[in-house]
């Protein structure tokens, strides 16, 4: 057992390093994003993500804008529970049929304005799925989507210039 405990101990750990994003160009994305989000709706932006049948790639992506590497919040961004409370919906996956309707009823209440965010490959035109019994199609066949972020999945600096894209247009 102490064989093992030392060898752990002087052992390079087995993940791979965290990639390092460009801390300049990260600061100047996230103040862009929080200055077009308070120059359109006078406060900051809250965003609300669904997960309509992805294999959770996007979510990983996602999830990462608020670890302490990208840390969206520190820009006065958010994510929310509820759709009552959200202005973007950030929409992954191909839309299977099993959440059809629950995506529909999050888009019926989230609060005009809104804007709809489809993300990855699958959300764009089903991906890997397009064709499977189990799915609908595109997030576009299901609710009116005003952006489309490409990538399997799309990385969380490429995630920030569509939101930036999306407020400023």
């Amino acid at each position: 057992m102490r064989k093992f405990l030392f060898q752990g101990l002087l052992r390079n750990p087995l993940t791979e390093a965290a990639p390092s994003p460009d801390q300049d160009a990260l600061a100047e994305l996230g103040a862009s994003l929080a200055r077009a989000s308070r120059r359109r709706l006078g406060r900051s932006l809250s965003i609300r993500e669904v997960d309509a049948g992805s294999c959770n790639g996007c979510e990983l992506e996602i999830h990462a804008l608020g670890n302490a590497i990208y840390d969206i919040e520190r820009f006065g961004l958010r994510f929310v529970a509820s759709p009552r409370h959200a202005d973007v919906l950030l929409v992954t996956g191909p839309v299977t049929k099993n959440m059809r309707e629950a995506l529909e009823r999050t888009y019926n209440a989230t609060p005009d304005p809104k804007w709809v965010v489809a993300v990855g490959d699958c959300a764009l035109n089903g991906g890997v799925f397009a064709g499977s019994y189990a799915c609908v199609g595109a997030v576009a066949e299901v609710i009116p989507v005003d952006l489309h972020i490409k990538g399997c999945p799309p990385d969380p600096m490429a995630l920030l210039k569509g939101l930036i894209a999306l407020v400023e247009a």
